[in-house]
């Protein structure tokens, strides 16, 4: 069992590969087999759609197996999302909270809450505030 600073560490290192950079190959090194493939199929599109993403960590707080983040996410729609085309416009520090379970040094599970409302309300207006 890794310690809660390294369960925190696992995460973090994830957002940063996974999210921002796109790295889809770390999402094996991230994720247990079991949910990798339901990783990928997220993250891929979601990147395909929102290219320049960055989910800017705010707090990662950690017990025993589980790591809580609270997260702010912007991006730029590029490429389609949703059954919606790409419209060019941006969305800008949407909050998000994430509740991960680690064991073995993988992400065995992962579920999320995003203020979708926000997003959407920024992506269909003349422009997200910065």
């Amino acid at each position: 069992m890794l310690s809660v600073g390294e369960n925190k560490r696992l995460v973090a290192r994830m957002v940063a590969e996974v999210i921002n950079r796109g790295d889809l190959g770390a999402i094996d090194r991230s994720f247990a087999s079991e949910i990798a493939a339901a990783a990928r199929a997220w993250v891929a599109p979601f990147r395909e759609a929102f290219a320049d993403v960055h989910m800017q960590t705010v707090a990662l707080v950690g017990e025993g197996d589980t790591v809580v983040g609270s997260f702010r996410c912007s991006g730029t729609q590029t490429g389609p999302w949703m059954g919606r085309p790409a419209t060019g416009r941006a969305f800008r520090d949407v909050r998000e909270v994430c509740w991960f379970t680690v064991r073995d040094g993988r992400i065995v599970d992962w579920w999320g809450l995003e203020d979708n409302d926000e997003r959407r309300r920024q992506l269909r207006s003349s422009g997200a505030t910065t």
